[in-house]
């Protein structure tokens, strides 16, 4: 994939260090506020069953949703614009062995919350598949310019949600997140043309 950074974005100043204790930081805070919800609203959270079908769930999913977000590159320029911009913010100062806490800490993380809890809680229907999703995907808003990234993700969630509700399994949408974050970013990652 080609990155098309807006010719206005300016220079990311991130390091590694900065990015990886992003992550940590954010994937304790989610589990945090996962185990909080829990904590004070009893909630008949979705059980992390392991199967053999829902690795193969999980792995197909995440697949899929690898093979759409890469035709939705192509195809859409403010998507592929506004998923330049979050790449290269988060994955730019990352080394190729920080892609597994990359896949790992967010698969799992926000997984829990949205899927096992927020879901769980809001009930295993299309409105509260469309509320997490749309949460979900505003939680990936990293600058109002980045809406596409934001619809994408969206959609996305509705996807890992689906799988959640169809299989009452939290292990298919943690495996197809996963799988998803490490794919996109190992792709993204050793794309790029290299650095001058």
């Amino acid at each position: 994939m080609t990155q098309n950074l807006p010719d206005d974005s300016p220079e990311l100043p991130l390091t590694r260090q900065q990015v990886l204790i992003a992550m940590g930081v954010t994937a304790l805070v989610l589990l945090l506020v996962a185990k909080l919800w829990a904590f004070f609203v009893p909630v008949q959270m979705l059980p992390v069953r392991w199967e053999w079908s829902a690795l193969l769930n999980g792995v197909l999913l995440g697949l899929l949703i690898t093979a759409a977000s890469a035709g939705v590159y192509r195809i859409w320029p403010g998507y592929r614009d506004s998923a330049d911009y979050y790449l290269h913010l988060v994955l730019s100062p990352l080394l190729l062995p920080d892609m597994l806490w990359l896949g790992l800490l967010p698969g799992m993380s926000e997984e829990l919350l949205f899927r096992g809890v927020m879901l769980a809680e809001l009930g295993l229907t299309p409105a509260g598949l469309v509320v997490t999703s749309v949460c979900f995907g505003i939680l990936h808003l990293s600058d109002p310019k980045q809406w596409p990234y934001v619809v994408w993700a969206t959609i996305v969630g509705l996807g890992l949600g689906w799988s959640a509700i169809l299989t009452h399994n939290l292990l298919v949408p943690i495996v197809a997140h996963v799988l998803t974050n490490w794919v996109s970013s190992l792709s993204w990652k050793l794309g790029r043309p290299a650095q001058a």
